[in-house]
């Protein structure tokens, strides 16, 4: 009778134990698409893709995890838990960083404008010098269109950041800068080789 007894007792305990492990973490799943969603919101996915790219995939593989558990007569989420665990302090961190690589881009942006400011001021004061042969009147032309196409690009710019769109502040400006700076190179050899003096502007790399 005791052993009866004692073999119950182990089998509710077994049974009990069985169901705590076959209960599906749903408030875990919750939370942690939650986390993803705000880092969503911080715009994770523009400032640290790769690092947003990586949380959502691992939700996605706990996702089908879960499927497959809920598909089984005895279901185990013990591990699954402890993924989710992980996915939680990832997400929450992916937030962080979108918050500081933004921040970090927003000054960039800044550094960027003015820059190219400078370059763009140095570049039509050296246009004016350039020669006009009869070859260097069509090439400063095609200088001159460039110049204006900077120009459309760097307002463009300043009005995405002031939109709070770094990112893509950043890329126009960046792109901007590159332009600038190969014309003021084009214009200081032509100056030069013309046998002309080019006093180049401090702009901070």
């Amino acid at each position: 009778m005791k052993n009866r007894i004692l073999l119950g007792l182990a089998a509710l305990a077994m049974v009990a134990f069985l169901s705590s492990c076959g209960k599906e973490p749903v408030e875990q799943e919750k939370a942690v698409t939650a986390a993803i969603d705000s880092a969503k919101v911080l715009q994770a996915d523009v400032y640290v893709p790769a690092e947003f790219a990586a949380v959502q995939d691992s939700m996605k593989a706990i996702t089908a995890a879960v499927e497959v558990q809920k598909s089984k007569l005895f279901k185990k989420f013990g591990p699954i838990k402890v993924k989710l665990d992980e996915s939680l302090a990832l997400a929450k961190k992916v937030a962080a960083d979108a918050v500081s690589k933004k921040e970090e881009v927003k000054k960039q942006v800044e550094g960027l404008l003015a820059d190219t400011k400078k370059v763009a001021e140095d570049n039509a004061k050296l246009f004016k010098r350039a020669p006009r042969g009869k070859e260097g009147a069509q090439v400063l032309e095609q200088i001159k269109t460039e110049l204006a196409t900077c120009e459309t690009a760097c307002t463009d710019a300043q009005g995405l950041y002031d939109k709070g769109a770094y990112m893509d502040a950043f890329n126009k400006i960046s792109a901007a800068k590159a332009s600038e700076d190969k014309i003021n190179e084009e214009l200081t050899t032509a100056i030069t080789k013309a046998g002309g003096k080019v006093v180049k502007p401090v702009v901070k790399k």
